[in-house]
């Protein structure tokens, strides 16, 4: 009998099956159901997410946050209640990346009545004409580590592989590297090993559309009501010195901006931040928010994000980086 390499891993794949015989508990214990019920009947709930500890202890200590002394921890999260205003809220932590603040925020939204979110942190900066300490609520957000990587040789003109099949696109652009070597007298400036990037976007499955039935998408949009709302902050009175000594050098403000976009990349270049924001006019680049945006996109909850600039992504300014000032 001929045997393809298909019906190989078929095989094998039942094999391991039948072979393990270890007990597999159901992934969310009798106990946490009974506390996820409990608190979905006190929902719905506005749902806090926030990357690190750092960003989240301010608000545990703020005046204005009311713990109702309830938390479920689950999933390697945990899931704090409270009151902030008349809003019943539910925060919780993601760590660090795309993928850790999908998780928790898919797992938010899985597991309670949530009727918003709103996302917060700090954000590297790529507009010039922003400064340390800005806090900015972009109107879209996208995801911009999504590649797909040509091969040497290959250019703009040349199809993908899988582009006819919508696997991948030409349609978002480019990132040529030989438009950034330097100090190289052996080769051409117009070439360079590394080729070309193409931007991708990501493909999404909303719970509203058809099962398995991708869609894609580069530019979420946050809820338009919740960026109306954030327009009527910008004139609020920020503070710029934490102590008599530890002050910015500009006073800091509240601005919605056009665009921020996420990678699993912490960005410190100015060469790639100056690419980005000529590119795509981005404000805020972190590491987490597009994956939040994608998620409550495909889920059909309205969102909004906040990010405070801590340094100028790559440096090149008298407060080029000062990402430990913003920690304390």
């Amino acid at each position: 009998m001929i045997m393809t390499w298909r019906h190989g891993f078929v095989m094998l794949l039942a094999l391991v099956l039948v072979l393990d015989e270890r007990q597999a508990d159901g992934a969310v214990s009798a106990e946490v159901q009974k506390l996820i019920h409990q608190a979905n009947l006190n929902g719905p709930y506005v749902g806090l997410v926030i990357p690190n500890l750092f960003e989240l202890s301010p608000l545990l200590r703020h005046p204005n946050f009311t713990s109702t002394n309830f938390t479920i921890p689950f999933s390697g999260r945990r899931f704090r209640f409270g009151i902030i205003g008349e809003k019943r809220v539910i925060l919780v932590m993601t760590g660090l990346s795309l993928i850790n603040a999908g998780i928790t925020t898919q797992l938010l939204l899985t597991l309670f009545k949530i009727e918003g979110v709103v996302h917060y942190g700090i954000a590297g900066n790529a507009n010039p004409s922003l400064n340390i300490g800005d806090v900015t609520i972009p109107q879209y957000w996208s995801q911009t580590s999504l590649w797909y990587w040509q091969r040497y040789g290959d250019g703009p003109l040349d199809e993908l592989a899988l582009e006819s099949n919508g696997d991948y696109t030409r349609e978002i652009g480019l990132l040529k590297f030989a438009n950034f070597t330097t100090n190289v007298t052996a080769c051409p400036s117009d070439d360079n090993l590394l080729n070309n990037v193409w931007y991708q976007p990501e493909e999404v499955f909303p719970i509203d559309g058809a099962p398995e039935q991708r869609q894609h998408a580069f530019w979420v949009p946050v809820d338009s009501k919740y960026f109306r709302t954030a327009k009527t902050v910008e004139d609020l009175k920020l503070e710029g010195c934490l102590n008599s000594t530890a002050c910015l050098d500009e006073k800091p403000k509240v601005v919605t901006v056009q665009r921020g976009t996420s990678g699993s990349i912490f960005l410190d270049n100015a060469a790639y931040r100056s690419f980005i924001y000529s590119k795509f006019n981005v404000s805020p680049v972190d590491m987490e928010s597009a994956s939040l945006a994608l998620i409550c996109l495909q889920q059909r909850v309205p969102f909004i994000i906040i990010r405070a600039l801590s340094n100028l992504a790559g440096g090149g300014s008298a407060e080029s980086n000062e990402v430990p000032f913003y920690h304390y």
